[in-house]
């Protein structure tokens, strides 16, 4: 059931959806043109309402920020970071585009901490994503870029764990935080019980907003939330993949916004990842895994499967096979999740078995090869997945296994849907074309 279909439960702040399209800034990523309203006005090549900077300084944070900046080695923002955080720090609704590893996150992380005026017992910026691995990333991102506002509090709120831990965190003013970063179940539970309060908040955020506008039952949860707060305050939403079917749905919750897209779809790959598929059969998959761990140096690797008994079944073969391998998946008790998400994410362990609870949004930076044991079952799917490789545009490396007709399908969508061409591997792919151990 696409978002489009239920176009209608949504909040519409505009009676005339046609005066908000006009209103809206768009800012176009692949001509690099920016086009206000529908006026004959020509487009202006290179041209910006922002400010194009080469460095952060430009963009006139607060120092403590620019400290954690340094402290992070950022020395110059992505194209995203140089069209989004101008505007964002002003306080514009957002809604960008763009492809994995390219500091979408920190748009919204600098811009609601540069904008925050923290008060004792009140919330005022609340992020919502779609799994607890990504909450719990966001949360860390939080943490690094204030670590020079130490009167600064973020929390993350998820299921999984037990809910009076969360109401104890809130009751109490010292502890309450003023960023609340969660999934929209747990979040709502707190919101409906009244152990959160949501009347001050100034800055509402969606990450991955396809993911969770798409799915009716989570979208509804959202606009829960959503309804919960006032109605004036700053709206950005990001996402790698966002259809053209899934944006008025996203602007229903905005107030002329600043638009970021990829409109051309093959500029969404990313350029420092070369692309591989190994025709074999299902039975030849163990044996090839073990030949590419083998021959391959990688500084850690990601392996997806379709399914969770998978998942734990080829966990238990690398283990006997001396690969040291950690395995993630949505039917673990959430401690345990964390507990492995932290230890591969500290280098404890080089390589993770994961089901696609993990195949988004989740920053691993030494990760520099993934396998799809099994294929993706969409598109969007593989380009979210090979996208823990290559992030931030460094160089990596994705192996697809193609096993059968389906497969195949999905693979010929990948590369006429993004214009690529995914080759077989051959045995003598160059080790140096990507990141190799450092």
């Amino acid at each position: 059931m696409s978002a489009a279909d239920h176009a209608d439960d949504l909040i519409d702040y505009e009676e005339d959806d046609q005066a908000l399209q006009q209103d809206s800034l768009k800012v176009s990523a692949d001509t690099d043109v920016i086009v206000e309203g529908d006026d004959d006005k020509k487009d202006k090549k290179g041209s910006y309402v922002g400010i194009h900077s080469t460095g952060f300084r430009d963009f006139l944070l607060k120092p403590e920020l620019l400290r954690s900046i340094v402290d992070c080695g950022f020395e110059h923002p992505s194209e995203v970071q140089q069209e989004c955080i101008p505007q964002s720090i002003l306080g514009m609704d957002v809604l960008c585009q763009a492809k994995s590893g390219m500091g979408k996150t920190a748009v919204f992380v600098l811009a609601t901490l540069q904008q925050i005026e923290p008060v004792d017992g009140e919330v005022s910026v609340v992020v919502l994503c779609h799994t607890r691995e990504l909450a719990f990333q966001i949360k860390n991102e939080y943490a690094r870029f204030s670590k020079y506002l130490p009167d600064i509090r973020t929390g993350v709120f998820y299921g999984g764990i037990p809910i009076a831990k969360d109401i104890e965190t809130l009751n109490d003013k010292s502890k309450c935080p003023h960023i609340l970063v969660g999934t929209p179940g747990r979040v709502l539970a707190l919101v409906r019980d009244k152990h959160i309060k949501l009347s001050n908040v100034k800055h509402f955020v969606l990450d991955e907003c396809d993911k969770m506008l798409e799915q009716l039952e989570m979208r509804r949860d959202v606009q829960d939330i959503f309804r919960a707060t006032p109605h004036h305050k700053q709206v950005m939403m990001f996402s790698a993949t966002l259809s053209k079917e899934t944006r008025p749905v996203c602007k229903k919750f905005m107030q002329n916004p600043l638009e970021i897209y990829v409109d051309d779809e093959a500029k969404l790959t990313l350029h420092g990842l070369q692309q591989f598929y190994i025709k074999l059969d299902e039975c030849e998959k163990n044996r090839k895994l073990n030949d590419l761990l083998d021959t391959l140096e990688f500084n850690q690797v990601c392996i997806f499967v379709k399914s969770v008994p998978r998942a734990n079944e080829l966990n238990r073969i690398l283990t006997e096979c001396n690969f040291p391998s950690i395995c993630i998946h949505s039917q673990m008790a959430q401690d345990e999740r964390i507990k492995r998400y932290r230890s591969f994410k500290d280098f404890e362990k080089r390589i993770m078995v994961a089901t696609d609870i993990f195949g988004r949004g989740i920053d691993i930076e030494r990760v520099n090869i993934v396998v799809n044991y099994d294929m993706p079952d969409s598109a969007d799917t593989y380009l979210h997945r090979v996208g823990r490789a290559g992030r931030f545009g460094t160089k990596g490396l994705g192996i697809t296994f193609v096993s059968d007709e389906k497969d195949s399908t999905t693979l010929n969508d990948v590369q006429s849907r993004f214009e690529i061409n995914i080759n077989p591997l051959t045995d003598d792919i160059d080790i140096n074309s990507f990141n190799v151990t450092s």
